[in-house]
């Protein structure tokens, strides 16, 4: 096999039919790594528990992982980052959820790890009330968080209008698609999809082969409501992919919130069952969000902050800023970062630990100090 023979493994274990996230997982500990999954015989295999005929079959066979090279190659030419589960680059949020992805295939500069991040959804068919209230929400968040993240599915009604909300006030946002990255669906938000890889992130679990299908997006749900601190349902009927998600979001222990609405009318019948059934708390502003989330109001204005970096060179400055998107930052992330090796930046990075402004921690990782 090839150098990345682990991630190739992976990526194929993904793609094998009927075997699941959870399933894969379990496979991977039981054997050791996806490379020895692959390396089984059939007979061993087969009496693995969960394991049929059929899996096993699948598993011996080599065309998964020719597949998964193609599909490496494929995202390594488009300039596609692919995260593993176990790699510290994956979203730690998402790694506490039993059913995340092995792989996520991401192309942008969000980052997957941000301090705070926020998913945004509900009906396709958003009123102007909708509409409104969706803008006022990520406008005041904004004011009080400008590195929050905001993620939504890219979809019609509220999944849009909440991205091109965060694009209007200067927030990154993330969109989690449904598919394969040689489609965008739907085609008419091309042009917001492009906008968003320069202030965000386009993610998907999906190979890049993978076409828009109903059990597609409803999958994607997963990652809307375990990559981020709480969902928000701006509006939606008592069925469809916000309610989905928001069933998720719980069962993931995050935060789920909604945006009441008027009685008898159904873009707010899923908000209000919500709401009522003690499932969401009731959200009327940015305000309420916060107080929910348990969230500190930013007081610190930019003439305080110059008192703390007015002394900094560019690339100290640079370096601070990345921490206001997470509390900890490992060498490699820096590097990632700067697209640099880590050496070019000690002098400034001890600079800044002498300031106090870091200190370096175990595992050649470092911590802003507050």
């Amino acid at each position: 096999m090839k150098i990345n023979s682990e991630l190739i493994c992976t990526i194929a274990l993904g793609m094998v039919p009927s075997v699941g996230d959870i399933n894969a997982r379990r496979l991977i500990e039981y054997l050791g790594s996806a490379e020895a999954v692959f390396n089984q015989p059939f007979n061993k295999l087969v009496n693995i528990p969960g394991i049929g005929r059929k899996i096993a079959g699948n598993l011996s066979s080599q065309k998964y992982i020719s597949r998964a090279e193609e599909e490496l190659e494929y995202v390594q030419k488009h300039n596609i980052s692919v995260r593993h589960f176990n790699e510290e680059l994956y979203p730690e949020r998402l790694k506490n959820c039993p059913d995340s992805p092995l792989v996520l295939f991401s192309k942008g500069d969000a980052n997957l790890n941000a301090r705070k991040i926020i998913s945004i959804v509900g009906t396709r068919n958003i009123t102007r009330r909708g509409k409104d209230i969706c803008r006022s929400i990520i406008k005041a968040l904004s004011e009080e968080y400008p590195s929050i993240v905001i993620v939504s599915g890219l979809a019609y009604g509220v999944d849009i209008t909440a991205h091109k909300a965060a694009l209007e006030y200067d927030l990154p946002t993330i969109a989690i698609l449904g598919h394969g990255f040689k489609t965008i669906y739907p085609p008419a938000h091309l042009g917001i999809a492009r906008k968003i890889l320069h202030k965000g992130a386009l993610v998907t679990d999906f190979p890049s082969f993978e076409k828009p299908e109903r059990n597609n997006f409803l999958k994607r749900n997963r990652i809307i409501a375990g990559i981020s601190d709480a969902c928000i349902i701006i509006e939606s009927g008592r069925k469809g992919g916000a309610m989905v998600t928001a069933d998720i979001a719980m069962s993931y222990n995050r935060d789920v919130m909604a945006v009441p609405g008027y009685p008898g009318m159904p873009y707010s019948e899923g908000c209000n069952m919500l709401i009522k059934s003690n499932k969401a708390a009731l959200v009327e502003s940015a305000d309420d969000i916060i107080y929910n989330l348990g969230w500190v109001k930013n007081t610190i204005n930019n003439n305080t902050e110059n008192l703390f970096t007015g002394d900094l060179s560019p690339i100290e400055k640079r370096i601070l800023k990345l921490f206001d998107d997470t509390e900890e930052l490992s060498s490699e992330q820096l590097s990632t970062s700067f697209k640099k090796p880590v050496h070019h930046l000690a002098s400034a990075l001890l600079k800044l630990e002498f300031s106090g402004h870091i200190e370096s921690i175990p595992g050649n990782r470092y911590r802003r100090r507050h």
